[in-house]
């Protein structure tokens, strides 16, 4: 069941020019429900121009800090990201889900690690709760932030990661990539690259000694970063990453048509949620196990619909199903059959998903 609660916003302001932070007031009987891992999300859900929409949005706060914080970046024609930008105030009340999200590792006060991470834009805001709750937490590890934006006016939360830095001096090391100003360093001038991932990794980052690695970005940042650290020597399970945007390429869509084509018409579809069962049949209008669910009256978790936030993450446990797309789901949830329920193609004539597990 897709639980929402309204929540109201304690404070709002503009961390750049289309840039909002919300910092949400969690109520004393909520905060159990609300507590979260660093790089987790919320999903927030409101009524605009009579319609409902849903987005996720990283936390940039830590659990440390006792505090519900996500930023809001306006992007253009977005709709839920222009009414945060121009609309919403202080006061007002939206509908939250309590967190979710796998982009993080857990912390152990008792090591000494090396962490590195690569954001660009926006895309700070789950890397920011992460650097401060492993330097918080994590005395003896260290963090090396590579992040990319077109303007220093435009980098969101530069004075919080510059305080950061003075706070964890010998320990927490930045390094601004600009695309539209001229730096001194050539490394630094433009977007990540093959040629300047070799400098990185040859001169600034000792590969051998890190312990996990963390990208946010477009897709295609993440899929160059990811291939030249590990050409570089970084084994796979160490890189972890979360796309805040999604574009479908030629190649999936010629594999999105193949997979669709699979399809068993009348399929019976079984969710469990809760402990509760609910069942339907796939109609022929819907290719995916959620809108086909949605239109039977199902009430699931879900936000993007773009294979991008698993909010509808479930596990199939008995039939096929097959993904369109999958930004999100990593190699060992795949192993144990979860699939992301708004891509979900179902191949069997039975099917039966668990959102509970």
């Amino acid at each position: 069941m897709a639980k929402f609660h309204s929540i109201k916003v304690a404070d709002i302001y503009k961390e750049t020019k289309d840039c909002t932070v919300i910092s949400f007031e969690i109520p004393d009987d909520l905060k159990s429900e609300f507590q979260f891992k660093q790089g987790q999300h919320l999903t927030l859900r409101t009524m605009i121009d009579g319609n409902e929409v849903r987005r996720s949005y990283s936390l940039c706060s830590s659990p440390i800090e006792n505090k519900w914080n996500v930023a809001v970046k306006k992007i253009n024609e977005g709709l839920f990201s222009t009414f945060v930008n121009e609309k919403l105030r202080k006061g007002d009340v939206l509908d939250v889900m309590a967190p979710n999200g796998t982009f993080f590792t857990e912390i152990d006060p008792k090591k000494a690690k090396n962490y590195i991470a690569f954001a660009a834009g926006s895309g700070i805001t789950p890397i920011l709760s992460i650097i401060k709750t492993h330097l918080a937490l994590e005395p003896e590890s260290t963090f090396k932030l590579f992040y990319l934006n077109r303007t220093v006016k435009s980098i969101v939360f530069k004075e919080e990661i510059e305080q950061l830095k003075n706070v964890y001096f010998n320990r927490f090391e930045i390094f601004h990539f600009l695309t539209k100003e001229h730096r001194p360093a050539e490394l630094f001038n433009g977007r990540f690259s093959k040629e300047k991932m070799k400098v990185i990794t040859d001169k600034l980052v000792d590969v051998s000694s890190i312990d996990a690695c963390f990208i946010c970005g477009p897709e295609e940042m993440i899929y160059l970063l990811r291939d030249e650290l590990t050409e570089a020597g970084l084994a796979k399970d160490k890189i972890h990453y979360e796309l805040f945007t999604s574009g479908i390429s030629e190649a999936d869509k010629q594999r999105i048509s193949k997979i669709i084509e699979k399809k068993v018409e009348g399929t019976e579809v079984t969710i469990i949620d809760g402990g509760k069962e609910f069942h339907f049949v796939m109609g022929d209008d819907f290719d995916n196990i959620l809108d086909g669910a949605l239109a039977a009256g199902a009430d699931l978790p879900f936000a993007c619909k773009g294979g991008v936030c698993s909010t509808c993450r479930c596990q199939v446990v008995e039939g096929t199903a097959e993904m369109k797309l999958n930004y999100s789901l990593e190699e060992e949830e795949l192993a144990k059959n979860y699939i992301l329920s708004c891509q979900a193609v179902p191949t069997s004539k039975k099917v039966v998903v668990d959102f509970g597990i």
